[in-house]
């Protein structure tokens, strides 16, 4: 079992009779007889002076004081030289050097405002765009640039940064080896889920997670990292190796396989510790995919006029409504020629993959019908007033449809009620400053990337009367969405992800992701599979059967414990490839995990998913159904926000769907799931009637403080990361 922090270090300050400087850390003797040992704020300031020597602090490209976007790499070099003069073990490396007051030590002098105490204004009636400020006592939790927190201790081979090894302290084995033992394509599918459900699984991932990418610093490019020698890589390179009787990829005499470690991110008032990873956009459900996630790019994306976000009216001769604008960044998908531009959106990576595009161009519809009607019903408000007023609605949306949509249908109810996903029928909810909203690296980096099993090898597209129209294959429309320039193809995308079948959550992942992930003119790509476990490893992730104990399932000593998380042929191959039940990585195992009753998991991903979303929606000061914050629904208003479906949103926003399944994620069935005109009162529209404000009442408007200006709505400033190395 895992031991307690508090029974392996204090933090306070002391003052022993060999030395009168104070401690910064106590670390009790593990028998408890001997003097414990004391971490003094001299030993800090020697070791930190001492990294930067070895990592000298670059500064970034702004202005702005204590820009070091390198900091946290020195801050891990100071940790490592702590731990060998102090003998530290990993778990008082991971628990224990985070409780340091780097405050009272020379690093606070270099330590960007924005990690230190922000101050809040709790008046503000609207979210941040970057998340500051959303919790008043810890400003930066879920905030844009904040650290993935972890449910378990890191697991790094030095107990600092070097990536996880086997328990033998071998290496593990090569993730690419796995992927093509255990994760072949099988092409096996789920009875009832659409292809609307993967679809709307990633476009929340965008809206909760972007890890941070290194660039090198001379191109602001990936580094490469194959075909370059050794001793010239960038230093965060680590290749994923292919083995030479690959099946696929020794056809094209293939041996390495690009990856680039995560940057490294600072942690809450720039504390030590091991090696941490950020969050390059907020962790809280916020609709910014829509909207961006700092104040620069939310403006690149909307009129200034009415409320409305841009948009691109190329077919609005034809009766047609908008598509997204258009992005005259070359590099933000692969044009090849194309005479199209790639689509701009709040998140960058619109353009992966055209179901990304359509769900965008929904959102993107859906804003600017609002906005026009409030502009309607209440002609007072400025433009300033609709759009964030609409931006609270969209949000509202997106955590709606999330909880009383996508996770019923991944989590089941058990599920849902354990981990009290459940949503209220009526009233409010109560908001808990206490829980931590920024995400866990075990999410962020495994459980939540099981949808990469749900994705089928071709995409199809359905006509508006739900007759198959054609395939395409996925790994041809990666980087490549230019189909939705065509006049109705958006409208047949919609179509066809709501009739489609999705695969099922296995072993299984399709070859287009495992073998043409971003493919090339050669003809192959990447492996999103093995990219996924060498993520995993980067990061510093316990293994499966760590993650067994966190989710209070015994952990396996043996092979044969196991016998009834898996089928028997997945723990063979397990049992082939891999040592010990102890090095198994969590995404392997958790995708082939036997699903729970009612569930489409196993135990130990809805474990992950039940605590993360338990916290994103009970830590959201701003969550849709809470009530006391600045800008929370009336009763009224909050009646309409339950009564929304994706299906209504669909129908509102394509072009001429005329009927949908009532639940978009499930495949129709006239009996549970009946396809039913638009115009039914089954799928009611949100009657924004219940926003019409009188002219008197709008400086004082009951849900918002009537000294807030709107104008001056924005977000707080953050510092400006440029992963460097020397």
């Amino acid at each position: 079992m895992l031991v307690l922090l508090s029974a392996l270090v204090v933090a306070v300050s002391c003052q022993y009779d060999v030395n009168p400087s104070s401690c910064a850390l106590i670390i009790p003797h593990p028998s408890g007889h001997s003097e414990p040992a004391c971490i003094s704020f001299e030993d800090v300031d020697e070791a930190f002076g001492v990294a930067r020597e070895r990592v000298p602090l670059v500064r970034g490209r702004s202005s702005k004081d204590n820009d070091f976007p390198n900091l946290a790499d020195v801050l891990v070099e100071a940790s490592g030289l702590i731990a060998k003069k102090h003998g530290l073990g990993a778990d008082v490396v991971s628990d224990g050097l985070p409780l340091i007051d780097t405050k009272r030590t020379a690093i606070d002098g270099f330590c960007p405002a924005s990690f230190k105490q922000v101050e809040c204004d709790p008046r503000q009636p609207f979210r941040t765009f970057d998340g500051v400020c959303n919790n008043l006592q810890h400003p930066q939790r879920g905030a844009v640039s904040a650290a993935f927190r972890r449910l378990l201790p890191a697991n790094y081979a030095d107990g600092i940064s070097d990536p996880r090894v086997a328990v033998s302290g071998r290496v593990l084995p090569a993730v690419r080896s796995i992927s093509t033992f255990q994760h072949r394509d099988l092409g096996f599918h789920d009875h009832a889920v659409t292809i609307f459900l993967p679809a709307w699984g990633q476009l929340i991932d965008h809206d909760m997670a972007s890890g941070a990418e290194t660039k090198d610093p001379q191109t602001n490019e990936e580094p490469k990292c194959c075909d370059v020698p050794e001793e010239r890589r960038h230093p965060a390179c680590w290749p994923i190796d292919i083995p030479a009787e690959d099946p696929f990829f020794s056809h094209y005499r293939k041996r390495c396989m690009n990856f680039v470690r995560s940057a490294t991110g600072l942690k809450e008032h720039c504390k030590l510790g091991s090696r941490s990873t950020f969050n390059t956009v907020t962790s809280i459900l916020d609709a910014g995919f829509v909207y961006g996630t700092d104040e620069e790019k939310s403006r690149k994306l909307r009129v200034f006029r009415g409320g409305l976000l841009k948009s691109n009216s190329m077919h609005r001769d034809k009766g047609l409504k908008d598509l997204l604008p258009p992005n005259l960044d070359e590099k933000a998908c692969k044009r090849d020629g194309e005479r199209f531009d790639c689509f701009l959106a709040g998140d960058g990576r619109v353009n992966q993959q055209v179901m990304l595009v359509t769900l965008h161009t929904l959102l993107m519809r859906e804003h600017n019908r609002i906005a026009e009607v409030f502009g309607q019903i209440n002609p007072h408000w400025d433009d300033e007033r609709i759009y964030q007023e609409t931006r609270n609605i969209i949000a509202a949306q997106v955590q709606h449809i999330t909880y009383n949509e996508f996770l019923p249908m991944v989590l089941g109810k058990h599920q849902m009620k354990k981990y009290g996903l459940l949503l209220k029928q009526q009233g409010y909810t109560t908001y808990d400053p206490e829980l931590d909203t920024s995400l866990p690296v075990a999410f962020f980096a495994a459980a939540f990337r099981f949808g990469h099993s749900l994705l089928p090898s071709t995409i199809e597209r359905w006509s508006t009367s739900h007759k198959f129209i054609s395939s395409k294959k996925l790994s041809d429309m990666l980087l490549r969405p230019f189909d939705m320039y065509e006049a109705g193809v958006a409208d047949q995308y919609m179509s066809g992800f709501m009739n489609q079948v999705s695969q099922a959550v296995d072993d299984g992942v399709t070859k287009e992701l495992t073998n043409h992930l971003f493919k090339t003119k050669q003809g192959f790509g990447a492996d999103l599979a093995s990219l996924n476990m060498q993520r995993g490893r980067d990061h510093g992730m316990p293994s499966y059967n760590a993650f067994r104990e966190f989710c209070g399932l015994p952990r396996a000593r043996h092979w044969n414990d196991l016998s009834g998380a898996f089928t028997n042929n997945t723990l063979q191959k397990y049992s082939d490839i891999y040592d010990s039940p102890e090095d198994i990585d969590l995404w392997s195992a958790g995708i082939s995990e036997r699903p729970a009753p009612g569930s489409m998991l196993g135990p130990v991903f809805a474990c992950i998913l039940g605590e993360t979303f338990r916290n994103l929606r009970g830590g959201d000061r701003f969550w849709y159904e809470n009530e006391g914050s600045p800008n929370s629904f009336t009763p009224a208003q909050l009646e309409e926000i339950r009564r929304d479906k994706l299906s209504r949103i669909i129908c509102d926003n394509s072009d001429h769907l005329d009927t949908v399944q009532v639940y978009s994620m499930v495949l129709p069935d006239p009996e549970i799931n009946p396809r039913v005109a638009c115009k039914s009162s089954i799928l009611p529209r949100i009657n924004l009637e219940m926003w019409r404000e009188s002219p008197q009442h709008s400086s004082g408007h009951s849900r918002l403080n009537s000294e807030f200006n709107f104008n001056q709505f924005q977000s707080v400033p953050r510092p400006e990361f440029r992963p460097f190395f020397n």
